[in-house]
């Protein structure tokens, strides 16, 4: 099995045999999936973020989720080493921030628990759900405060995901999201990592 940093470094060779129209072109069949996922439509607060260029694009999909009536909430760095979430409720609450990318810069949210579903980035993924970061551990701290569920069946079945939402409170449902050939064997995992509910990446 490659290293982190290995995989990392692996990962990055793969990006750049990418045009950024390809990339945006895989990007809008993954969102696609992952607007069909019931969990999705059901959700009240989806968790997004403002995607890096060689990352699945979001904007689209968070424009069409807002427009839709759903509370999105995005991720702004505010540190080498932490990151907080920023209410979104139209471009008016973006800025150019760290990364050069676009961050929120809304209102603060805090009630992680309320917090249906997040669809989170990574530089690859495995079938089992662990996820490869960019080592920063931004993602990783964030999931230990919004919590885990253990069940993914509800996401793609449909069946009830909403029922009694006042039990599912801090079991925040995760979705790793990525490009296919981000999707790899397996990602080295340590005891900290947390593991992602499903793992969509267009294929």
């Amino acid at each position: 099995m490659l290293t982190k940093t290995e995989l990392r470094k692996a990962v990055r060779q793969l990006k750049k045999q990418h045009t950024q129209e390809e990339l945006k072109a895989l990007s809008t069949v993954i969102t696609g999936k992952l607007l069909e996922l019931p969990c999705i439509k059901e959700a009240t607060t989806v968790m997004l973020y403002c995607s890096l260029p060689d990352e699945v694009y979001t904007m689209d999909m968070i424009h069409r989720l807002h427009g839709e009536g759903k509370k999105i909430v995005l991720p702004k760095v505010i540190s080498d080493c932490e990151m907080e979430l920023r209410e979104y409720d139209g471009d008016a609450d973006l800025e150019v921030g760290s990364f050069g990318i676009m961050e929120p810069c809304g209102k603060l949210f805090t009630d992680y628990e309320d917090i249906d579903v997040a669809v989170i980035p990574g530089m690859a993924f495995d079938k089992d759900g662990n996820r490869l970061g960019r080592g920063k551990g931004y993602y990783d701290r964030f999931l230990n405060a919004a919590g885990k569920r253990g069940v993914n069946e509800k996401c793609e079945s449909g069946k009830g995901f909403n029922e009694k939402r006042e039990n599912r409170k801090g079991n925040t449902y995760k979705i790793g999201i990525c490009f296919p050939f981000q999707f790899v064997y397996a990602v080295p995992a340590d005891e900290h990592d947390n593991r992602m509910d499903m793992v969509v990446c267009g294929q």
